[in-house]
């Protein structure tokens, strides 16, 4: 086959190609070397080298030296599905999911906190930084603020294993509803990515939580840095007339 697009779109068209021919194989199957896929889409090797290379920067691809490359690992999926509201729900994400606590203490909100939380600058804000490992493997760095008053009592090994949000409600009577949350793409520093086992400036996703109790009250303010890598986030949308 050959890409009939215009010379500034072939790299696109290229790197297009690789995602199809990889969502249709498994973790760690080699593909085709790049003298093959650049005879067989009819360009050239620099322009079939510099889609792999975007690829392999991703985590879409693993390049092995002296034996060729291969398609990234696993990604672990969170699915988010919209409701009639229009709002989303988040079941489980898939794996299984453990913690190891970096960090457990409390400290004073400050006025960004205290913004963040509705809370007043020096009341207490208990400051938790986790490592979250998904089947073993380091997935994300997760740092957790929640009003002290809301959690007193709670202890690291709390935050070890089993879900937060059962938790909350189960001993503290605080029932998580809903939450706001962003993405977006950024990199890991020098810490991060030795936490995460990932080179320095790896591509990475932010994700900023802010959750609500049943009440409408805050109770939570979260940042988290994933591993772009291995992590990926699914929406079901459904769409009216009035749907851009």
């Amino acid at each position: 086959m050959t890409l009939n697009v215009g010379p500034g779109l072939k790299r696109d068209a290229v790197r297009d190609y690789l995602l199809d021919l990889v969502a249709g194989r498994g973790p760690g199957e080699a593909i085709p070397s790049e003298r093959d896929l650049a005879a067989v889409l009819g360009v050239s090797r620099p322009t079939l080298r510099a889609a792999v290379d975007d690829l392999v920067r991703s985590g879409v691809l693993v390049r092995q030296h002296g034996r060729g490359t291969f398609t990234g690992p696993h990604r672990v999926t969170q699915a988010l599905t919209s409701t009639p509201s229009g709002s989303f729900y988040a079941p489980p994400a898939e794996g299984e999911w453990s913690s190891k606590i970096l960090d457990f203490g409390t400290i004073v909100a400050g006025p960004q906190l205290a913004r963040r939380l509705q809370l007043a600058p020096a009341a207490p804000v208990l400051r938790v930084v986790r490592l979250r490992v998904v089947d073993e493997e380091p997935m994300a760095i997760e740092r957790l603020h929640l009003p002290y008053e809301l959690v007193v009592g709670l202890e690291p090994d709390d935050m070890v294993a089993g879900s937060f949000y059962r938790l909350l409600r189960e001993r503290f009577g605080v029932d998580v509803r809903s939450a706001v949350q962003t993405l977006e793409a950024t990199v890991t520093d020098g810490p991060e990515a030795e936490l995460l086992e990932v080179p320095e400036h790896f591509p990475a996703l932010m994700v900023e939580r802010t959750t609500r109790d049943v009440t409408g009250r805050i109770v939570e303010f979260v940042r988290s840095v994933y591993r772009g890598d291995r992590y990926r986030v699914t929406s079901e949308l459904h769409f009216d007339t009035a749907s851009g």
